[in-house]
């Protein structure tokens, strides 16, 4: 989230340099001087975020020193994010877009894209951060007490001594980008950026709960006792990490405790941005730049509701033909949570056992990919547990991609606070949709594809997040639910909570929805538990725009392989088509058009 927010914030990869070079490539082919350019900006990119080479696996050799580092978190790094990607910009520009052709010009547009609409969120001065759709440096989802533990647990690997002792390093590091944070969430705040006052509690109770938690029970410090234990590596790694949680980090943790609780007094219910200072300008860039398209928060509203009204009617017949007719489908749904019958009880054993039928689902689902797949990653996919100290503001799936050196696969957190949030009919989508044939084959064919590196770890949320919830359509054409009516009730749960997704979210961020109005929309229309409805709505709250991507991106997938359909009859090969959309990575939507057409007439031609 590094995880799969991270690698899905476009331009945030890009925007992470420190030095650009001199306009050394003019006089040059435009498509050297354009891989030139990429090299240079990967290139600074991982000189400037530590993290990044650690989720890519190359924090090794000559960048072995940044093992033992964590990114710079403060406003001076946030600014100059700022003025790098301006200077990228107007850098990429210079070379003659016209005279590309192929997959140099799909780079060139997409690079591009995410520069542009994060150089116009940077206009908005108010914003500390680079880019737009996260407004707020601290949240129940954004900074570094939220995401580094799971970071040092999950992609600092520990082979060596060196190793251990740059984990360390990083602890060290962790209780200054907790001080970093809370200087620039001063400085939003003086500028009117203040989370609602239901964020803040959320956010408050998880400081508190990681602050609370002694050394013989943090992640922080039992993380590098049990790997070195089980690696034969010698040192008193377990006192030496003690002290530095005990001294460092829960003072740190304690200062933003405090910082959170300091804003709560003044703090409003208001859910949406709209209040924010330039809030207006802020969502609509949030809404580019999540679904990579020119459509209004109006637009968004009405397909929500056009598609939940649609999927409403269809998941009516199945629930009909189960015997299951008083109600509304949503509380018909409800009622399914609670049916004995789909519940795996609440127990540590049990949920082990969840997590082994999630692993029997994705071998079911791999054996028939290669009838719809003409290519398929090497990487592999472990399906985890989301670590228990950040599950209760967690969603309920995501995922973290496999390292550039295979080294460390693909994995699917599942979110198991309560298992009565997992319903059997609801797991294999979840499970198609965040592993196979969703998140982990998209994004590591994209990693294995011959790309240059920075299109390589770069996303885009309606690309990925629209191929994800494609990948659930794909599962119901495999034939996954033909025994399995519940199952499909599920399927088109989801689809069905997607499209509410575009009705809540504008609603909160244009409309001026409340959190209470948006809960009850959708909790009565898509029958989802109260408790997890509201987690998900204040997701949204935090993350304005993202939730908008997933249907926007999968309709355009549709789109794109009805046309390919139509235009090539009997010539029309899905797996070509997968491999058409897939092997050119993650791109603005806009661009994929551009793909898919170019493919269709080279088949026609």
């Amino acid at each position: 989230m590094h995880s799969r927010r991270d690698l899905l914030a476009g331009a945030g990869a890009l925007a992470v340099a420190t030095h650009l070079p001199g306009l050394a490539f003019a006089a040059q082919d435009p498509a050297v001087q354009l891989n030139g350019l990429f090299d240079s900006f990967v290139q600074e990119a991982m000189r400037r975020s530590p993290e990044l080479l650690t989720g890519l696996g190359m924090d090794t050799g000559a960048r072995a020193a940044a093992k033992g580092q964590l990114d710079n978190r403060s406003a001076a790094a946030l600014d100059q994010d700022r003025l790098d990607n301006a200077s990228r910009l107007k850098r990429l520009q210079v070379v003659d877009r016209k005279a590309l052709k192929g997959m140099d010009a799909i780079n060139y547009d997409t690079v591009e894209f995410s520069l542009v609409v994060a150089d116009q969120a940077n206009q908005l001065k108010a914003y500390s951060g680079s880019g737009a759709g996260a407004p707020y440096g601290l949240s129940q989802l954004t900074g570094a007490y939220q995401q580094v533990p799971d970071f040092l647990d999950s992609q600092h690997s520990i082979e060596t001594k060196a190793d251990a002792d740059a984990y360390l390093s990083r602890l060290e590091a962790f209780a200054v980008a907790l001080d970093q944070e809370a200087a620039v969430v001063r400085r939003d705040v003086s500028k009117g950026i203040v989370p609602p006052d239901f964020v803040l509690e959320r956010t408050l109770g998880q400081m508190n709960g990681l602050r609370a938690l002694s050394a013989d029970k943090a992640s922080l410090v039992q993380s590098v006792v049990r790997r070195t234990k089980e690696k034969g590596i010698s040192g008193d790694y377990a006192g030496a990490a003690s002290k530095i949680y005990q001294d460092k980090i829960q003072p740190a943790l304690g200062r933003q405790a405090d910082l959170i609780a300091s804003l709560q007094k003044g703090a409003v219910h208001d859910a949406g941005v709209w209040r924010l200072p330039d809030g207006e300008a802020y969502y609509a860039a949030s809404l580019k730049q999540s679904t990579t398209t020119t459509m209004s928060a109006d637009e968004i509203h009405k397909m929500g509701l056009d598609q939940a009204a649609e999927l409403t009617g269809r998941i009516e017949t199945i629930l009909k033909a189960q015997g299951l007719t008083k109600g509304t489908v949503g509380e018909r749904i409800r009622s399914l949570y609670k049916d004995p019958r789909f519940l795996y009880p609440n127990t540590d054993a049990d949920k082990e056992r969840l997590l082994g039928d999630l692993n029997k689902q994705v071998a079911a689902v791999q054996a028939k990919l290669p009838q719809y797949f003409a290519t398929l990653p090497k990487a592999k996919v472990e399906i985890r547990r989301v670590p228990a100290y950040i599950e209760a503001g967690a969603p309920g799936g995501y995922y973290n991609a496999p390292s550039m050196d295979g080294k460390r696969p693909g994995a699917y957190y599942i979110n198991l606070r309560d298992t009565a949030e997992n319903p059997t009919w609801t797991l294999p989508t979840l499970t198609y949709h965040e592993s196979i044939p969703g998140h982990h084959l998209q994004i590591a064919m994209q990693q294995e594809a011959p790309l240059p590196l920075i299109r390589q770890f770069g996303g885009f949320s309606a690309y990925v997040e629209g191929w994800a919830l494609y990948a659930e359509q794909l599962a119901f054409e495999m034939g996954m639910y033909d025994q399995d009516p519940f199952g499909e009730v599920g399927y088109l749960q989801s689809a069905l909570f997607r499209a509410c997704r575009l009705v809540v979210d504008t609603g909160m961020h244009h409309k001026r929805w409340s959190r209470e109005q948006a809960i009850e929309f959708m909790a009565t229309t898509d029958g989802d538990l109260v408790s997890a409805v509201t987690t998900e709505i204040e997701r949204y709250c935090v993350w304005p725009g993202q939730a908008c991507s997933y249907k926007v991106g999968h309709a355009m997938w549709n789109k794109l392989r009805s046309q390919a359909k139509t235009a090539l009859g009997d010539r029309f090969d899905i797996r070509q088509f997968h491999d058409a959309g897939l092997l050119a990575g993650a791109m603005p939507l806009t661009v994929l058009e551009h793909v898919i057409g170019d493919y269709v007439a080279a088949k026609k031609a």
